[in-house]
């Protein structure tokens, strides 16, 4: 029951969970603990994110002392797990070919927060209705937004129908009858869907809230519009916890992660330091599989 609990937990506060690490320390102690994601088609993804006291994990070695952490290191924190969070949903549960679309209205339309989403939630429904017609469940990652000029717009990552053809006709004849406008584009993964994510979870940016918000808007739009909701059938890769006693993490932060054998590093995944709020020193990186035949191996040093 407390495990299920703090999964549950996990999923909803995962800024928390990441933030305040749960690690142990037994009589000889625990110096160095590792989660592991391993996803996608094939194992293609493999996140590792290692945790341990000191400067190297070494035998005898303390976490460094708690700091109150900044309002500035708590946004860019909360902004990073929101980020790899999505970005591990779309890795897990969407593939090259599915749609990025974007669902407008007429010019000059303007609406409440709670007006657009019932609109999506109308819409939703009778998509949902027309995939199961034709065999298949939608899956979906949403986020509304306001353009430039005030506009309401709702974007979504959505899974094409498999093996079937005519996927974006069906959602234009649905979204006709809430709005005006779809724009598609196919999914690909250059880039790994990192562009994706951080533009679905990006913060509403200073000009937003005080210009176009502020004219039609309150702090229940500034929710509504600063968040993204998912369909409840998407997968979240399942985590492994290792934990090790008096291993030492030197050659790891002196010389760099190396990949298992048909994995490349991602060079822009790896981030390193302090966590303030526990002491614990940490390591975050991220293995892709090479394709098969392809000549991807310079992605090792980064592109290049």
């Amino acid at each position: 029951m407390f495990a299920r609990r703090t999964q549950v937990l996990r999923g909803i506060f995962p800024v928390l969970f990441n933030n305040l690490s749960i690690l142990k320390f037994d009589g000889e102690g625990m110096a160095y603990r590792e989660d592991r994601f391993c996803y996608g088609k094939n194992g293609k993804y493999i996140e590792h994110e290692i945790k341990w006291a000191g400067k190297y994990g070494a035998k005898g070695e303390k976490r460094a002392p708690r700091k109150k952490a900044t309002p500035d290191q708590i946004r860019r924190q909360n902004q990073w797990n929101k980020e790899k969070l999505v970005l591990r949903l779309i890795r897990a549960n969407f593939h090259r070919g599915d749609l990025w679309i974007t669902l407008k209205f007429p010019k000059g339309t303007r609406m409440k927060g709670k007006e657009l989403k019932e609109i999506r939630k109308d819409f939703l429904l009778e998509l949902r209705k027309a995939y199961r017609k034709r065999g298949s469940e939608l899956k979906y990652i949403c986020r509304l937004e306001i353009g430039k000029r005030g506009g309401p717009h709702i974007h979504m990552t959505i899974n094409a129908l498999p093996g079937q053809s005519g996927t974006a006709d069906m959602i234009q004849e649905i979204w006709e009858k809430y709005g005006k406008y779809l724009y598609f584009t196919p999914l690909y993964e250059d880039g790994d869907f990192k562009q994706l994510a951080a533009y679905i979870t990006k913060p509403l940016e200073k000009e937003q809230i005080e210009g176009q918000l502020t004219l039609f808007g309150d702090e229940e739009d500034r929710k509504i519009f600063s968040a993204y909701s998912h369909s409840k059938n998407l997968v979240l890769p399942e985590q492994e916890t290792h934990r090790y006693k008096r291993r030492t993490v030197r050659k790891l932060v002196q010389e760099g992660p190396k990949p298992a054998p048909g994995y490349y590093i991602d060079r822009d995944s790896i981030r390193s330091g302090v966590n303030p709020y526990t002491g614990m020193s940490y390591y975050y990186y991220t293995e892709i599989r090479l394709r098969e035949g392809s000549e991807e191996d310079w992605k090792e040093g980064g592109g290049g």
